[in-house]
C-alpha cells in the first residue's frame, strides 16, 4: 500500500506543472541521537532524518519516501547512516553521508517494525531485531545488502543492543529482565549465531544457586517410600517445559537491566533497575556487582538510584539517572566511586561521545541536546532546544517570509525564522493551549486555550513578544481561530458549538461583538460596519440577529468533517466525514427562510483517507486538503483537480494537523498531529500564471491595509512603550460586588459575584440580560409574592382546623400540598425507591435460597443414606451412622468388570490347577473327581479369607465381608492390579458401612419403638399423677437436632424473630375466615339440652369407674351443723351410719390408691429397664462402629499406599518420557552437530585445497622468475630479482597523541574498509614502483614492462595468499568449536543413558518392593533398649506367641536338667542299655542312609521342584499360560500383519520388476551400442600405446617444453654462428672476388 501511493505520489508530481521541495524541518529527538562523525549527529523526527553540525548548528534533512522512520543508527568509518521505515514488511535504507546518497536497501521477512538498529565499529555488518510477530535478530551485511544469519526469540522485547567494539563477532542484547551475549561465527561464506545467556544475581544482590534441573544430584533418597524424583517428574511435565520448569516456591525475583556498555577487555558494565553496577566477564560470562564506596554524604537530598544510560570511559564509567546530574563511576577492582562529573537543567536520557572522544553528548528526556568539550576548559553547548511537547498549532507572521509561530499544548509559544528555522525567541503562557492564529492586519495573534480563554500577543518586536490582552469567552475549549481576510474580525470557535465574532484591532481593545449558534451548516455575513454598530447587532445575551448577519441554513446529503466557503459567496466545498469524496456546492442567489437542501455541484473522489479538513489559499484560488494519510494535495478550486501533493507526514503520526500557507503563497507550513514534526515548504517549480496570480493578490492585500497595518502596529508599539496604556485585566472581571435590591423586604434577589472569580463573557451577557429582566418585571413579581403569603396563610389556618375534627373528616397531610405535580413526583421517586430495596432484598434473599439449595442438594440430597445420630437416654453416649451417597453408574460399572475379571481369573485357576493334577489313570479321575472338584471349590473359596488377619491387613472380615476376591498385598505389581484392588478395597469400605448402617437402623427403630412406649406408658403414668395429686414430672424422651437432621431444613414460625408482614387484603382474609370457622363449630354443635340434663342430673357422668373412687365425697347430713345434744336416734343412727360410709369409702381409697401407687412404680421400673436394656445395645453398637472406623481406616490406609504408589509410578513414567524425549532432541541435536562436523571440513577440504593451490602457484611464480628472463644477462636478472622481492611501504595512520590518550579502545581490528584501504595504498605504492625512472639501466624497456606485470601479478597473489591464511584460521576455529559442541552433546547423550539404566533400576526395584499393611496385637515389645529404629533391615518379623513358647520350653528344659543330675548317680546302672541302644541306633542309621540314598537317585524334575517350592503354583502358571496366550495373540497379528505386507510388497516388487524389466531391456539395447563404441575406443587406445595418466601427461608436456626451450636455445646460437660464418663467407667471397678499376 505504502509503495502503491509513493508511485501515486510520484506520478502527480510528474504529471502536475508545480512541485513542492522541503526548505527546513524542525522537529525534536524522541529517540537517541547518533554521531556520524566528529561534527555532525543526527536523529529522526517524523518523515525525517535530521542532520545537525555540532560548530555551525547548521541542519540537513533526509526524507523517507515511505513514511514515519522507525529506528536510525550510524557507521561512523564509513560514514553511512541506516533508518527504517514503518510500513507493513518494513525496509532497511543506508544512506551514505553527506551526498545523502542511497547506497542500498535491505529487505527481510519482517512483518510489522524493527525496534534496534546497530552497526559494527570494523567491517560492513548491520544488526535488526523486530517486533511482534517475529522477534527476529539478525546480523546483515550491508554492503552487499544479505542476512548472513538470522535467529528468532519469540517473546523477547529487547531494549538495548551493541556490538562489541573490540570484536564484532560478539553482539550484547539487554532487556528488562534478561542479558544475551550473541556471538557471530564463520566459515568462510557461512555465518551462524550462538547465543550465551548471562544469570543475573536475584534483587537483594546475592547471587543465585541455581541447581540442575535436568540431572539434579543433591536430591534425597528415601528409603521407605521410594525414589524421589525431580519437580518436573512430581508436575507430570515430559516436554522442553520440564528442562526450565521451576515451583512458584522456587522463583526468585532477578534484576532488572536498564542499560549495558563494553569495555576495551571485552567485558561488559550493566546498570539495573535496583541500582547495582555489575560487571559480566568476557571469557567466562561470569557475573560481578560492583560494591559502592561511600565516601561522603549526599549532597541536595539526591539519591542515585538507576542509571538511565552508561557510556565507557578510561578508568570507569559516565552514568545519568532522572535527576538532571551526568555522574562519573571511578572503578577499581570490585569497587566503584560515585562522583558529579556535570549537571544539567533536565532529567538525562542518553549519553554518547564522539568518535574522537573530545566530546559529550548529552540529550535530555524533553528532547534538548547538549555538547560537553574536554579541554583545559571545558565547556557546555546547547545544540539543540527543545520545545515543551507538541506542536499544536502553526501560523506565519505577516505577511509570511520572515517569521513563522508555533504553539505547544503546555503554552510555549515560539517563533522562527523562515530563513533557516532557528528560534528567534519563545514565550511561556503556561495554559493548556490549543490553537493558534496571526492576524493578517497588525502584529499580533491569538492563542487559544483548553479552559475557553484567548490570549491576545503582541508581535511588534518578534525578540520579545508579550501577552497583552486576555479575553473569557466560555468555559468551553476553544477549537478554532481564524481571521478574516482583511484582519477586521477574528472567528472563535468552542466545543460547545458556538462561534464568537471579536473585533481583530488591538486598538478596540479586542471587543467581543456577539456570537452565533450551533448548526449543520450555516453561511452569515459580517459587514464592514460592525464595529460601529456593535451595540445592535446582538440581543442582550450576545446572540448576533439573524437579519443583519444575513444568516441561512443549509443540510446536505453527506455528513462533512470540514467546509470552505470561496471569496465570492457563492460555493461552498466540503470534505465528506463518511464517503472519501471533495464536493462543491452551489448556494442559491436568492435568500430563503428555513433550512434549504443543497445538491452537490462537483464530486471528485480523493485519496486520502479518514477525515480530513480543507482550507483555502490566501488569494482563494488553491483549495488544500489533508487528512490522517500525512499527504498535502492543492487543488484548483475551479475544477478541484490536484495539481501538485506533497506527503510531508505518513499516516503512522496520525496524518497532519494543520496547514498554513503564506500571503503570496510561497512559503507553507505543515504540523504533523503526532510526529512532532514542522516541515517547510516551498515552491520548487510553479508555472507563471499561478505564480503572478498569487503576488498580484498579495501586493493589492497589502497596499489595501497598509493603513490599517500602519495604525494597528503604531498603537502596539505605542501600547509596548507605555504598558499602562494596554493592561492585560478581562473585561469580564467584576473587580466589586454587584447587588442589585428590588425593595427593602427580605425576598428581594440580590445577586452578588465574587471578585476574585472570572466570568466568561458570555456568562456576564447573561448575568447582565437577567438584572435587566428583574429590573423590568420587579413589580410583578412583588403582587406575585404578596398573593403566594395569602395563600399560604390560608393553607396553615386550614391545616389547624383540619387538627381539631373527627378521623373520619381528618384529611391526610399530602392533601394540603398545592404543588400536586411536585406531590406526584415525590410519591413516584419513594414507590421506585421502595421498588428498588424490594427487588434487592428479593434478589438478596434469592441468592441465599440457591446458596442454600445447592448446599442442601450437595450435603443431604445427593446422600443415599441421611448423616444422623443415636443417644443413649441416660449416658452421654452419641453413636453415628456413616453417611454414604449413592454409587455413579460408572462406579458400578467399574466394579463389575474387576469382579467378572477376577471370576475369570479363579476360573483360570481352577482349570490350571485340574491341568497340573490330572492324573494318566481314568478309572483313579472317575473315582475322585467329584471330590476333587468340591475340595478345590473349597480351597479358592477360602484361598484368601484362610490368611490371617495380620497378613490380610484389615478386620473387614468381621463384618461377614466376602474378600476372596482380593489379591494379595504380596503379589500387586501392575498398575492394573493395583486399580483393580482399589476398587475392590472401596466396595469392601462401601459394604462395612451398608453393614454398620444396617445395625444402626435397627437401633433407631428400636429407639422409636422405645420413645413411642415410653409415650404410650406415660400416658397412664400422668393419668396415676393426676388422681394421686403427686407433683412427680413426667419424663418424656424426644429425638433431638441431631438424631432427626431433616427438622434443621424445616424453619419454624417460632424461630422467626422478625414481625411477618401481612397484606392488608390477607388480614381481612384471615378474619373473615376465622368467623366463617366459628360459626360452622357452632352450627356443627347443635342444640345442648342433654348435655345440660346429663350434668344436673347424674354429674355428666353415666356410671361411676373405679378411678373416681378418690373424687367421691360423701355429702354430710343436714342436722351436722346442729350440736350433738339435740340430734335424734334417727339422726344418731345417720350419722354413724355417714362414718361407717366415710370410713368404707376411706379404706377404698387407700387400698384403690396403693394399687395406684404399685402400678406407678412398676411403670416407671419397667420404662427405666427398656431404656438401660437400650443403652446397653447402643454401647454395643458404639464399639461395633469404632471397630468399623478402623476397619474403614485401614482399607482407606491399604488405598492411599496404592495410590501413593501409583502417583509414583506415574511420575517415574513421566521421568522416563522426560528423559527419552530429551534424548531423542539431543540425538537429533548431535545429528545436526555430526552434519555440521561433516560440511565443515568438507569446506574446509576444499578451501584448503584452494589455499594450497594459490601458495603453489605463488611458489611457481617465485621459481619460475628466473626462467621467465633467462634472455637477459644473468646480472640484470639479479637485480631484477631483488626487485621482485621489495614492497612498498604502507604508512600506518598516524595517531595523536591526545587522541590515543582520550580514546579508549585505542586501535581496533582491521575491517574490510582498512584492508582495502590499505591493498589500494598498496598498489598506489607499487605503481610509484613501477615508474619507468626505477627501471635498471640498460634493461629493455619491454622487459621492464614484464617484470612489473609479474611483479604486479605476484603482490596480488601474496594478497589473496594471506586472506585466504586469515580464512583457513578461521575455519579450522570454526571446525574445532563444532566438534566440541559435539563432544559436549555425546556426554549429554552418554549421561541420560546413565539416568535412564539408574532410573529404571529404581522402577524395578520400587515395583518390586511393595509396601504391606500388617496388623499387630497390642503387647510387649522386647527390645535391647528404649531407642525407636527406623531401620529393621535385619529384623524378622515374629509372633510374640513364639517368644512365649520359647521361654515355655526353656523353662521345661532347666527342669529337665535338674532331674538328668539327679538321675546321673545311677548313670552306671544302664551303661549296658545303653550301649545296646547305641548299636540299635547305629543300624537305623545305616539304614535310614540307605533310604535317603535311594531318595536322593530317584528321579525329580524342575516342575515339581518349583511346584514344591512355590507357595502360589497356580497363580504363575496362569500368569505364565496368560503371557503365553497374549504373546501367542501378538505374534499371531504381527504375522499377519508381516503377511499382509509382503503380499503388498510382492504386488510393488513384481510392479518394479516389470518396470525393471523394461528398464533392462531398454538398458541391453543401449549397451550394445555402448559396447561398439568402447570397443572402438579400445581399439584407438590400443593403438595409441600405454594408457595415459594426468602426471605421464604432464612430465611429457614439461619435457616437451623443455626440450623445445632446448632446441630454442640450440637454434638461436646455431643462428648466430651461421649469421657469423655467413659474414665471414662474405668477406672471404669479397677477398677473393677480382677488383675492377676503371681506366
Amino acid at each position: 500500500m505504502a509503495q502503491s501511493r509513493e508511485l501515486e505520489e510520484r506520478h502527480l508530481a510528474n504529471t502536475g506543472s508545480a512541485s513542492l521541495s522541503v526548505r527546513w524541518v524542525q522537529g525534536f529527538p524522541k529517540q537517541d541521537v547518533h554521531f556520524v562523525n566528529d561534527s555532525t549527529i543526527c536523529y529522526p523526527s517524523g518523515n525525517f532524518v535530521i542532520f545537525i553540525n555540532i560548530e555551525t548548528k547548521k541542519k540537513t534533512v533526509l526524507q523517507c519516501m515511505n513514511g514515519i522512520v522507525g529506528v536510525v543508527a550510524t557507521n561512523i568509518p564509513y560514514e553511512v547512516v541506516a533508518f527504517s521505515d514503518r510500513k507493513l514488511k518494513p525496509l532497511i535504507y543506508v544512506y551514505s553521508f553527506p551526498e545523502l546518497t542511497r547506497r542500498t536497501k535491505l529487505k527481510g521477512n519482517v512483518l510489522l517494525d524493527y525496534t534496534l538498529l546497530s552497526f559494527s565499529y570494523c567491517g560492513t555488518y548491520l544488526a535488526s531485531y523486530s517486533s511482534l510477530p517475529e522477534f527476529e535478530f539478525a546480523v546483515w551485511n550491508w554492503e552487499s545488502s544479505v542476512i548472513l544469519c538470522k535467529k528468532s526469540q519469540l517473546g523477547v522485547d529487547v531494549s538495548q543492543m551493541t556490538f562489541n567494539p573490540m570484536n564484532w563477532h560478539q553482539l550484547c542484547l539487554s532487556s528488562p529482565s534478561s542479558v544475551t551475549v550473541w556471538t557471530v561465527e564463520r566459515s568462510n561464506e557461512e555465518h551462524y549465531l550462538k547465543a550465551k545467556s548471562i544469570k543475573l544475581p536475584m534483587e537483594d544482590g546475592s547471587i543465585f544457586d541455581e541447581k540442575d534441573l535436568i540431572f539434579p544430584s543433591s536430591l534425597p533418597k528415601d528409603l521407605i517410600y521410594g525414589p524421589v524424583l525431580p519437580m518436573s517428574a512430581i508436575a507430570g511435565l515430559v516436554g522442553k517445559e520440564a528442562e526450565t520448569f521451576r515451583p512458584k516456591d522456587d522463583l526468585y525475583p532477578l534484576l532488572h537491566p536498564t542499560m549495558h556498555c563494553w569495555t576495551p577487555t571485552n567485558d561488559l558494565y550493566v546498570g539495573c533497575e535496583e541500582g547495582h553496577l555489575l560487571v559480566i566477564n568476557g571469557e567466562n560470562w561470569k557475573v560481578t556487582i560492583l560494591n559502592k564506596i561511600e565516601d561522603r554524604l549526599p549532597m541536595d537530598e539526591r539519591n542515585f538510584i538507576s542509571p538511565a544510560t552508561l557510556v565507557y570511559q578510561k578508568g570507569g564509567v559516565l552514568a545519568s539517572g532522572i535527576d538532571g546530574f551526568v555522574y562519573s563511576f571511578i572503578i577499581k577492582d570490585s569497587y566503584y566511586k560515585v562522583e558529579d562529573f556535570l549537571q544539567v537543567e533536565e532529567p538525562v536520557e542518553h549519553l554518547m561521545f564522539s568518535p574522537n572522544y573530545k566530546s559529550l553528548l548529552i540529550q535530555t528526556d524533553k528532547g534538548s541536546v547538549y555538547i560537553y568539550t574536554f579541554g583545559e576548559e571545558p565547556t557546555l553547548n546547547k545544540i539543540l532546544e527543545a520545545c515543551d511537547g507538541k506542536f499544536q498549532s502553526v501560523d506565519f507572521i505577516t505577511p509570511g517570509n520572515k517569521h513563522c509561530m508555533t504553539l505547544t499544548h503546555s503554552g510555549e509559544v515560539c517563533i522562527w525564522s523562515m530563513e533557516d528555522g532557528a528560534c528567534v525567541s519563545r514565550i511561556y503562557l503556561k495554559i493548556s493551549a490549543t490553537v493558534l492564529a496571526c492576524s493578517p492586519s497588525s502584529f499580533s495573534a491569538a492563542v487559544g486555550t483548553v479552559g475557553g480563554s484567548v490570549h491576545y500577543l503582541d508581535l511588534w518586536d518578534t525578540k520579545s513578544p508579550q501577552a497583552i490582552h486576555k479575553a473569557f469567552v466560555s468555559e468551553s475549549s476553544v477549537q478554532h481561530l481564524l481571521y478574516d481576510q482583511r484582519g477586521m474580525y477574528l472567528l472563535v470557535g468552542t466545543s460547545e458549538g458556538y462561534i464568537f465574532v471579536i473585533n481583530a484591532n488591538p486598538s478596540s481593545m479586542f471587543q467581543i461583538l456577539g456570537f452565533v449558534g450551533r448548526s449543520k451548516l450555516q453561511i452569515f455575513t459580517l459587514p464592514k460596519i460592525l464595529p460601529q454598530v456593535s451595540t445592535s447587532i446582538a440581543d442582550q445575551r450576545g446572540r448576533m440577529i439573524d437579519e443583519i448577519i444575513h444568516k441561512f441554513l443549509y443540510e446536505i446529503e453527506h455528513p462533512l468533517s470540514s467546509a470552505v466557503l470561496d471569496f465570492k459567496s457563492k460555493r461552498v466545498y466540503g470534505f465528506c466525514k463518511e464517503v472519501p469524496y471533495i464536493c462543491s456546492y452551489l448556494l442559491p442567489e436568492q435568500g430563503h427562510s428555513g433550512i434549504c437542501i443543497l445538491k452537490p455541484h462537483q464530486k471528485v473522489q480523493c485519496k486520502h483517507y479518514g477525515p480530513g479538513m480543507l482550507s483555502l489559499s490566501p488569494h482563494g484560488s488553491w483549495l488544500l486538503s489533508r487528512a490522517k494519510c500525512g499527504t498535502l494535495c492543492i487543488r484548483d478550486i475551479n475544477t478541484l483537480e490536484t495539481f501538485v501533493s506533497c506527503r510531508s507526514h505518513s499516516h503512522q503520526g496520525h496524518g497532519i494537523q494543520s496547514v498554513r500557507i503564506s500571503l503570496d503563497g510561497q512559503n507553507i507550513l505543515v504540523n504533523g498531529r503526532e510526529d512532532g514534526t514542522l516541515v517547510y515548504l516551498r515552491w520548487r517549480r510553479l508555472g507563471g500564471i499561478l505564480s503572478t496570480e498569487t503576488l498580484n493578490y498579495c501586493q493589492q492585500l497589502l497596499t489595501i491595509m497598509s493603513n490599517t497595518m500602519a495604525e494597528e502596529n503604531n498603537y502596539l508599539s505605542m501600547a509596548q512603550s507605555d504598558s499602562s496604556s494596554l493592561v492585560s485585566v478581562s473585561e469580564h472581571t467584576i473587580n466589586e460586588n454587584v447587588s442589585l435590591s428590588i425593595d427593602s423586604s427580605q425576598e428581594a434577589l440580590l445577586l452578588q459575584v465574587d471578585n476574585t472569580k472570572e466570568i466568561p463573557w458570555i456568562q456576564q451577557k447573561n448575568q447582565e440580560a437577567l438584572r435587566m429582566e428583574i429590573k423590568l418585571f420587579s413589580n410583578k413579581r412583588r403582587e406575585i409574592k404578596t398573593g403566594m403569603k395569602e395563600l399560604a396563610k390560608t393553607v396553615l389556618n386550614m391545616m389547624e382546623e383540619n387538627e381539631t375534627v373527627d378521623n373520619i373528616a381528618k384529611l391526610e397531610q399530602r392533601e394540603f400540598g398545592l404543588d400536586l405535580e411536585e406531590l406526584e413526583r415525590l410519591h413516584d421517586e419513594s414507590e421506585e425507591e421502595i421498588e428498588k430495596i424490594k427487588k434487592d432484598v428479593e434478589m438478596h434473599n434469592l441468592a441465599k435460597r440457591y446458596l442454600a439449595e445447592l448446599i442442601k442438594e450437595e450435603c443431604w440430597n445427593s446422600m443415599a443414606v441421611k448423616g444422623r445420630a443415636l443417644k443413649c437416654f441416660h449416658i452421654p453416649c452419641v453413636v453415628e451412622n456413616f453417611p454414604m451417597k449413592e454409587r455413579t453408574d460408572e462406579e458400578l460399572k467399574k466394579l463389575k468388570r474387576v469382579l467378572q475379571q477376577k471370576k475369570i481369573e479363579t476360573e483360570c485357576l481352577k482349570l490350571r490347577k485340574e491341568i497340573v493334577e490330572f492324573q494318566p489313570t481314568k478309572t483313579l479321575v472317575k473315582k475322585h473327581h467329584e471330590e476333587d472338584d468340591e475340595e478345590e471349590e473349597d480351597d479358592v473359596a477360602v484361598k484368601d479369607t484362610n490368611l490371617p488377619n495380620y497378613m490380610f491387613g484389615s478386620q473387614s472380615t468381621d463384618f461377614g465381608i466376602h474378600a476372596s476376591l482380593l489379591s494379595s498385598q504380596l503379589e500387586l505389581h501392575s498398575r492394573e492390579e493395583k486399580i483393580n484392588q482399589i476398587i475392590l478395597l472401596k466396595d469392601i469400605i462401601y459394604k462395612v458401612k451398608t453393614a454398620f448402617n444396617n445395625e444402626f437402623d435397627a437401633a433407631y427403630k428400636q429407639k422409636e419403638f422405645e420413645i413411642a412406649r415410653i409415650k404410650e406408658r406415660n400416658v397412664r403414668i400422668q393419668e396415676i399423677i393426676l388422681d394421686l395429686e403427686l407433683q412427680e414430672p413426667v419424663w418424656q424422651p424426644e429425638f433431638d437436632d441431631h438424631e432427626k437432621p431433616e427438622r434443621t431444613l424445616v424453619v419454624e414460625n417460632s424461630e422467626i424473630a422478625a414481625q411477618k408482614y401481612v397484606n392488608p387484603w390477607r388480614k381481612v382474609k384471615a378474619e373473615l375466615t376465622a368467623v366463617h370457622i366459628l360459626e360452622e363449630g357452632l352450627l356443627a354443635r347443635g342444640p345442648d339440652t342433654r348435655r345440660r340434663a346429663l350434668m344436673d342430673m347424674m354429674g355428666g357422668v353415666l356410671e361411676v369407674k373405679k378411678e373416681d373412687i378418690l373424687r367421691m365425697v360423701i355429702p354430710p347430713p343436714a342436722f351436722i351443723a346442729k350440736p350433738d345434744a339435740l340430734w335424734s336416734e334417727e339422726e344418731k343412727k345417720q350419722f354413724r351410719d355417714y362414718e361407717k360410709k366415710v370410713k368404707d369409702l376411706n379404706e377404698e381409697r387407700d387400698k384403690y390408691r396403693k394399687s395406684l401407687e404399685a402400678e406407678l412404680r412398676k411403670l416407671q421400673n419397667s420404662i427405666q429397664e427398656s431404656t438401660q436394656n437400650f443403652d446397653d445395645y447402643l454401647k454395643r453398637l458404639f464399639q461395633r462402629r469404632v471397630k468399623a472406623e478402623i476397619v474403614v481406616n485401614q482399607e482407606e490406609l491399604k488405598i492411599n499406599n496404592l495410590m501413593f504408589s501409583l502417583l509414583l509410578d506415574e511420575e517415574i513414567n513421566s521421568r522416563e518420557t522426560f528423559l527419552n524425549n530429551y534424548l531423542t532432541r539431543k540425538q537429533e541435536e548431535k545429528d545436526q552437530t555430526s552434519e555440521a562436523i561433516k560440511k565443515a571440513r568438507e569446506d574446509l577440504d576444499v578451501y584448503k585445497e584452494q589455499y594450497d593451490n594459490l601458495l603453489a602457484e605463488d611458489k611457481v611464480l617465485d621459481r619460475s622468475f628466473k626462467k621467465e628472463f633467462s634472455e637477459i644477462p644473468t646480472h640484470q636478472v639479479d637485480m631484477l630479482y631483488k626487485l621482485f622481492k621489495r614492497r612498498p611501504r604502507i604508512p600506518k595512520p598516524k595517531v595523536h597523541s591526545d587522541a590515543a590518550s582520550t580514546v579508549p579502545f585505542g586501535e581496533r581490528p582491521e575491517s574490510g574498509k582498512l584492508n582495502k584501504d590499505a591493498f589500494a595504498q598498496l598498489m598506489k605504492g607499487m605503481d610509484d614502483m613501477d615508474n619507468i625512472n626505477n627501471m635498471p639501466e640498460g634493461l629493455d624497456p619491454s622487459v621492464w614492462e614484464h617484470f612489473c606485470m609479474t611483479r604486479r601479478v605476484k603482490v596480488e597473489n601474496e594478497q589473496k595468499v594471506k586472506q585466504k591464511a586469515a580464512g583457513l584460521v578461521e575455519m579450522v576455529a570454526f571446525l574445532r568449536r563444532r566438534v566440541e559442541e559435539d563432544d559436549k552433546v555425546q556426554q549429554e547423550i552418554e549421561k541420560v543413558f546413565q539416568e535412564l539404566i539408574l532410573l529404571q533400576e529404581e522402577k524395578v526395584k520400587f515395583q518390586l518392593n511393595l509396601t504391606i499393611q500388617i496388623l499387630l496385637k497390642q503387647g510387649q515389645v522386647e527390645l535391647e533398649n528404649f531407642q525407636l529404629f527406623l531401620e529393621y533391615s535385619d529384623a524378622i518379623l515374629i509372633n510374640k506367641h513364639i517368644i512365649e513358647d520359647l521361654n515355655s520350653v526353656i523353662r521345661s528344659q532347666g527342669h529337665k536338667k535338674v532331674t538328668s543330675m539327679m538321675e546321673s548317680k545311677d548313670i552306671h546302672k544302664g551303661i549296658f542299655q545303653i550301649e545296646w541302644e547305641h548299636k540299635k541306633m547305629e543300624m537305623e542309621m545305616e539304614d535310614l542312609n540307605q533310604k535317603a540314598w535311594d531318595i536322593q537317585m530317584l528321579f525329580f524334575s524342575r516342575e515339581r521342584q518349583k511346584y514344591l517350592s512355590e507357595p502360589n503354583y497356580e497363580t504363575l502358571i496362569a500368569v505364565q499360560i496368560g503371557i503365553m496366550e497374549e504373546t501367542i495373540a501378538v505374534l499371531d497379528k504381527t504375522h499377519k500383519k508381516n503377511v499382509e505386507n509382503c503380499k503388498n510388497l510382492l504386488k510393488k516388487l513384481v510392479k518394479f520388476g516389470n518396470q525393471k524389466d523394461v528398464a533392462n531391456y531398454t538398458l541391453s539395447c543401449n549397451l550394445r551400442e555402448e559396447l561398439v563404441a568402447v570397443s572402438e575406443r579400445k581399439d584407438i587406445c590400443h593403438a595409441l600405446g600405454p594408457k595415459l595418466t594426468c602426471e605421464k601427461i604432464a612430465k611429457k608436456r614439461y619435457e616437451n617444453m623443455m626440450q623445445q626451450q632446448k632446441l630454442t636455445n640450440i637454434s638461436k646460437e646455431q643462428a648466430e654462428q651461421i649469421l657469423i660464418l655467413q659474414a665471414e663467407v662474405e668477406r672471404l667471397r669479397m677477398k677473393t672476388f677480382p677488383a675492377l678499376v676503371p681506366m
